[in-house]
């Protein structure tokens, strides 16, 4: 009778242990983020449920990296997450403890549920685990630890191929309010109020923000440059600030960029076509052909089989 409640007992810690971790990531994998705009409007900004899971353990390992050592590492990675767009909602000592914690805490959870597996799957099944345990471990551990920079370097990459393609039209409406007589604040104003929120027009609204409050317009372009690191945002900006220097119209300016972006947009639409037939010709070999093999010979080999060969 005592062992029985102490069975009960130990299955209701146990059922409420896995019901106390599931609520824990429940809760946070479906927590909803934002960040706040330079204008004071907020928007929604995702991390990776992985990131939000083990975020709140971060203090815990976050002071290995605030030393004079991985100072420039913290700069480099503040950088990449600012030009991401995730500023307010990961810093680079967060982002570097969380690669410690999650190939940590994940492969801590990978080897219980081996040996889970190896206690419940016993025999042949078993042993062939145990045979590539290591290995196996191994490989997990470290995709799980390169993990957060592939997670940062697809958002870097992901909001610059927005700009870029955003970009031509903008200029567009830009040369429009230009010549129409506007100034070339009034044309961001108008454009940042009507347009729907996209990391272009995030960067707009902060250098407009910017220059109100003090910075001159050439000063919150190069920021706003700096701070994105795309090359086509380079160059316009670039220009702008050689028209400035120089005197030249803006208006004009913005419609000469305005034709190199839709031509390199252009030429990197035919880049892409040229180079698919290439990127196809694995996926052909690879599933098509042998499917074509077993189409043809597929009859043969039944024959040859029938035959009692």
């Amino acid at each position: 009778m005592d062992n029985g409640i102490l069975d009960i007992s130990i299955g209701l810690l146990w059922a409420l242990a896995a019901g106390g971790i599931a609520w824990y990531c429940i809760r946070f994998s479906t927590q909803i983020t934002y960040v706040t705009l330079a204008d004071g409007r907020k928007q929604e900004r995702r991390l990776p449920p992985l990131f939000r899971l083990l975020l709140p353990l971060t203090p815990n390992v976050i002071r290995i990296f605030e030393g004079p050592r991985y100072e420039q590492v913290r700069k480099r990675i503040d950088r990449q997450i600012l030009s991401a767009g995730y500023e307010g909602l990961l810093t680079a000592r967060e982002f570097l403890a969380l690669r410690l914690l999650i190939p940590a805490v994940a492969g801590g959870f990978l080897v219980i549920l081996m040996k889970l597996a190896f206690h419940f799957m016993p025999g042949r099944v078993g042993f062939m685990l145990r045979d590539r345990e290591f290995s196996f471990f191994f490989v997990v551990v470290a995709l799980l630890a390169f993990s957060p920079w592939a997670w940062l370097r697809g958002a870097l990459k992901e909001r610059q191929q927005s700009i870029e393609s955003a970009l031509p039209f903008v200029l567009d409406l830009l040369t429009l309010s230009v010549e129409a007589g506007l100034d070339f604040m009034t044309s961001i104003q108008r454009i940042v109020e009507k347009r729907a929120i996209d990391p272009l027009t995030e960067e707009l609204v902060r250098v407009f923000r910017e220059v109100l409050l003090g910075k001159t317009r050439k000063e919150a372009l190069k920021d706003m440059a700096d701070r994105v690191g795309q090359d086509d945002l380079n160059s316009v900006v670039h220009a702008l600030v050689q028209a400035d220097e120089l005197g030249v119209s803006i208006g004009s300016m913005l419609r000469i960029q305005a034709e190199q972006m839709r031509t390199r947009r252009f030429q990197r639409a035919e880049k892409r076509a040229n180079e698919a037939p290439v990127k196809m010709l694995f996926p052909l070999v690879a599933f098509i052909f042998p499917a074509v093999f077993l189409v043809l010979l597929g009859p043969v080999l039944v024959q040859i089989l029938r035959s009692g060969f």
